[in-house]
């Protein structure tokens, strides 16, 4: 009975040619699939107000050439995900919480195969690689001054030449996410032991005094347990209270297809964190509150002006280097001790922001860029 009730509805949504959106992730044989449930629900609800359906799909359910689909469906009400035949997706939100899940020959095949498909349209088809888009950042003369030197950790003695030019270093893996692995080098010449480690733990960090460069290079590769790491020349973050804070910019298409800023908000350091990531000890602010305290009114006004135009500059340069058609992107950007603006890191799939209005937005623009892209395709009626 149950699945002769499911089948209906979904020839009913058929029939009734609602935009359908599904969120792709892997599945889970414990939870029936992985990634960010809250997440995922505040998607299909958000969905659902602006006309769609919207369900989570698994990469093994996903099968192009059917025209029905097992997903699971999230019921408020009961506060239960229901598995149902649901009709096959115009838009694959690609929100795979894992780069070694995306990084599976199936997974690749299939995400391959949708990018291929006409009928499909798929968001943000991967991870982005930090090496990567320092690369494309560099190429562009225009995003090149706001890119800190970076360089590929390969070797001591690439690290040593590194350390001539700049005293502070942050060493960052490739593939790494939400400050895990992070480390700084300080040099400080005069002193006995001139190299001071820093490796950030769970909520704080670690200090240790190293007396050659060859000391330093060999606990610098035991932390890395076998990671590729790039070196970074470190900033002197604009600091309240002797925390550093930096700027988590939202940026997304809009109902026009332009990328927008979809919000800007701020993360200070913990105590003993050498990150501003909240999960490693960081706390949320308002950025406009802490730019005004570390420089003035007339200054912070600008600084925000600015910020707000560099996201959306190194957000299409990151576009155009990427080769695909990207959706949104979170960015972390520094603000120097003299109001300069450096760009840190991209993330292709943002974590949820905190802050409600940046929320709202975020989840709004998911399904207006949607529907500005189907009505490009024809796919739904001009007027909508």
């Amino acid at each position: 009975m149950d699945g002769a009730l499911q089948d209906h509805s979904a020839v009913i949504a058929v029939q009734n040619k609602r935009p359908v959106l599904a969120i792709l992730t892997i599945g889970d044989d414990i939870q029936l699939f992985r990634g960010n449930r809250n997440n995922f629900a505040d998607l299909i609800l958000a969905g659902r107000e602006q006309g769609f359906i919207v369900y989570v799909l698994t990469v093994n359910q996903l099968k192009l050439t059917r025209n029905v689909l097992n997903g699971f469906i999230y019921e408020p009400g009961t506060d239960c995900w229901v598995k149902q035949k649901l009709p096959f997706p115009d838009l694959i939100y690609n929100r795979i919480p894992l780069r070694e899940d995306e990084l599976l020959p199936e997974v690749r095949r299939k995400i391959a195969a949708c990018m291929r498909s006409p009928r499909i349209i798929l968001f943000n088809p991967a991870f982005f690689n930090k090496w990567s888009l320092f690369k494309w950042l560099r190429n562009s003369q225009s995003t090149k001054p706001f890119i800190p030197t970076t360089r590929r950790m390969l070797s001591q003695e690439g690290l040593g030449r590194m350390m001539l030019k700049h005293k502070y270093l942050y060493l960052k893996p490739i593939s790494g996410k939400a400050g895990k692995g992070i480390m700084t080098i300080l040099v400080r010449s005069e002193k006995s032991s001139p190299y001071r480690l820093r490796i950030q733990g769970d909520k704080k960090s670690i200090t240790y005094h190293c007396s050659t460069l060859g000391n330093l290079w060999l606990k610098v590769r035991k932390e890395c347990s076998g990671e590729r790491y790039i070196a970074q020349q470190g900033i002197k973050l604009a600091a309240i209270n002797d925390r550093s804070f930096d700027l988590r910019a939202l940026i997304q298409k809009n109902q026009r297809g332009q990328w927008d800023i979809s919000g800007i908000g701020a993360r200070v350091a913990g105590s003993s964190s050498i990150t501003t990531h909240v999960p490693r000890g960081g706390s949320i602010d308002d950025p406009e509150r802490l730019l005004v305290s570390a420089f003035g009114p007339e200054e912070a006004r600008k600084l925000m002006s600015k910020t707000r135009s560099t996201a959306l500059l190194i957000a299409r340069q990151i576009e155009r280097g990427s080769g695909h058609r990207l959706v949104e992107m979170s960015m972390d950007l520094g603000v120097d001790q003299e109001g300069g603006i450096w760009f840190f890191e991209a993330n292709s799939k943002p974590m949820k922001f905190d802050e409600p209005d940046i929320r709202k937005r975020s989840l709004d623009r998911i399904f207006q860029y949607s529907r500005y892209l189907l009505r490009t395709k024809g796919k739904i009626p001009a007027a909508d």
